[in-house]
C-alpha cells in the first residue's frame, strides 16, 4: 500500500485551525482526506459520530490503548481522551489520499516524530491570548471554567510552536488560508517529484 503524506495542523483551541483545515479539504488538487480522531468525550452541539469524531466510551478508549491501536493519544483533560487510530490512517492511505489532521499540539508532534519524512507539521498561532478568549466565548459551547482551562493550556501550547515545521500567524483568516494552501501544495508536490 502506497503511503500518502501526513499534514498536521495544531494550535490552541480558538486559533482557527479547524477553519483552515476545512478550507484545505475543499481544494481537490491537494487530494486530502480528514483524519477523524477518536475521543472519550460526549458530542458537542451538532457534532456527528464518524464525521467530526469517533465518539467512544472511556472503557473502549482505554482498551484501544492497551491493544496499541493508536498512532498517538493523549488524556487532554481528566478522563477526556483524544487519539488517532492507526486504522484511520490506513483507511485514508488505501484511498490513495494524503491525510490532514486537526489535532492538539502534543499529538501533532508525536505524529511528526513517528513519520518525520512524510509529515508537514504546521502550528497556527492566534493574534493573542486575549483574542483566543474572545473567540472561545463567542462559540458559546463551553462553561467559563472550561474556557479558562483552555486558555491556561494555550499558554503552554504556544511555547511548543518552534518545534513545528512551519508557523502560520492567524491575524487575518484569508491570509492564513492562502499561506496554508501554499505550504501544503509545496510539501505534497515537491516531495512527490523526488520519488
Amino acid at each position: 500500500m502506497g503511503k500518502g503524506k501526513l499534514i498536521v495542523f495544531s494550535a490552541p483551541s480558538g486559533s482557527g485551525k479547524t477553519t483552515i483545515v476545512r478550507h484545505l479539504l475543499g481544494i481537490p488538487e491537494l487530494n486530502l482526506e480528514f483524519s477523524i480522531s477518536a475521543t472519550s468525550r460526549e458530542p458537542r452541539g451538532e457534532e456527528i459520530h464518524g464525521k467530526d469524531y469517533y465518539f467512544i466510551s472511556l472503557t473502549e478508549f482505554k482498551n484501544h490503548i492497551k491493544s496499541h491501536d493508536f498512532l498517538e493519544w493523549e488524556e487532554v483533560y481528566r478522563d477526556n481522551f483524544y487519539g488517532t487510530l492507526k486504522s484511520e490512517i490506513e483507511r485514508i492511505w488505501a484511498l490513495g489520499k494524503n491525510v490532514i489532521f486537526d489535532i492538539d499540539v502534543a499529538g501533532g508532534l508525536r505524529i511528526k516524530s513517528k513519520f518525520p519524512e512524510e509529515t508537514l507539521a504546521v502550528f497556527v498561532k492566534p493574534p493573542s491570548i486575549d483574542e483566543l478568549k474572545i473567540r472561545l466565548k463567542k462559540r458559546s459551547t463551553e462553561s467559563d471554567d472550561k474556557i479558562n482551562m483552555r486558555i491556561a493550556k494555550a499558554s503552554v501550547e504556544l511555547a511548543t510552536a518552534p518545534q513545528f515545521d512551519k508557523i502560520i500567524k492567524n491575524y487575518d483568516l484569508d491570509v492564513a488560508k492562502e499561506e496554508a494552501y501554499q505550504l501544503v501544495k509545496n510539501f505534497i508536490y515537491s516531495e512527490n517529484e523526488l520519488n
